[in-house]
């Protein structure tokens, strides 16, 4: 399956598809013991409000998709040929938990934290970048060593 037999909306499906393959539950206790354990600060703070929450879940979000993210680049499950596909194209792949961020955290932080709707997608939005950005390096990494080992 070479880039050009791709059309763009097949793209977006594959990285789609290919990001689903990661390990989605271990991501979801990862969010919930980093989350845990940002409301356990913010709980010492003293400072309490229906803002203290925004944090925590901010924290858990970023690592649900942080960890389901990288996770899915370097994980040996799924089709073979999604994967090696995942393995070409890294950045579309790193492009969808990025995104799930981008929303996900966009409606937290506007609901939880009391700030406006574009300072909250503007903090959704480099958390989002961050993410894409370490998930991508991810990726980047993983399929030159599997080009190296002969995968």
């Amino acid at each position: 399956m070479s880039s050009s037999d791709v059309s763009s909306r097949e793209s977006s499906t594959l990285a789609v598809a290919s990001a689903s393959h990661g390990p989605w539950r271990t991501a979801g206790v990862v969010g919930v013991i980093g989350g845990g354990a940002t409301l356990g600060i913010e709980l010492i703070t003293l400072n309490w409000g229906l803002g203290m929450l925004a944090s925590p879940v901010s924290v858990g979000l970023f690592l649900l998709f942080l960890v389901g993210g990288a996770g899915s680049m370097v994980s040996k499950k799924g089709e073979r040929r999604l994967r090696r596909w995942a393995a070409e194209h890294p950045w579309q792949t790193a492009a969808v938990p990025a995104v799930g961020l981008l929303v996900t955290n966009t409606v937290t932080q506007f609901l939880l934290s009391g700030d406006g709707v574009f300072l909250s997608f503007f903090t959704a939005l480099w958390h989002a970048a961050i993410l894409g950005a370490i998930v991508g390096v991810v990726g980047s990494v993983a399929s030159s060593r599997r080009k190296n080992s002969g995968y």
